[in-house]
């Protein structure tokens, strides 16, 4: 399991770092040799879906995504337990249908491409559609470890050495 997490933040960081120095390199030539690289828009927009779902999936699999613990932080552990498990299950009924929606837009993009070199959506529609999947998975993933209980030992011990606040 921390083979595929690492794999899957290595993926959502290469993105980063591709949207990165797409823009840079744009920018850079744009501003010396009055010159833009051709689909830098679209190639950043779709990188950028990319990433978003690739950053989903290490966010739902390390707990760590925005939240408003209100309620959490004022319940024992147990309580923070339920939640938790709670909302695992929620998360997994959104992520589950999202990644199959994506992979339907994959099978229904058919020759659609960019705008100036005409590279196929396709390609970039598939590595987001398993973005979307690896989301699906950590979120199981997740949930099963928070349902057994050794949640403390794969996703960071967010319980800590006390019962309560």
């Amino acid at each position: 399991m921390k083979r595929l997490v690492a794999a899957t933040e290595t993926v959502a960081a290469v993105f980063l770092l591709l949207i990165a120095l797409l823009t840079a390199a744009n920018v850079t030539l744009r501003d010396l040799f009055a010159w833009q690289i051709p689909d830098w828009f679209d190639g950043t927009k779709l990188l950028m879906g990319i990433a978003l779902f690739w950053g989903i999936a290490v966010a739902t699999y390390h707990g760590s995504h925005i939240a408003v613990d209100i309620v959490w932080e004022h319940l024992q552990r147990r309580g923070q337990r339920v939640l938790d498990i709670v909302a695992g299950f929620i998360t997994l009924a959104f992520l589950a249908p999202m990644a199959w929606m994506v992979f339907s837009k994959v099978l229904a993009s058919g020759t659609q491409a960019t705008t100036d070199l005409r590279i196929p959506l396709m390609w970039f529609t598939a590595v987001a559609a398993c973005g979307a999947a690896a989301g699906a998975w950590l979120a199981l993933a997740r949930l099963w470890t928070l349902v057994r209980g050794d949640d403390e030992a794969d996703t960071g011990g967010e319980y800590g050495a006390t019962d309560g606040p």
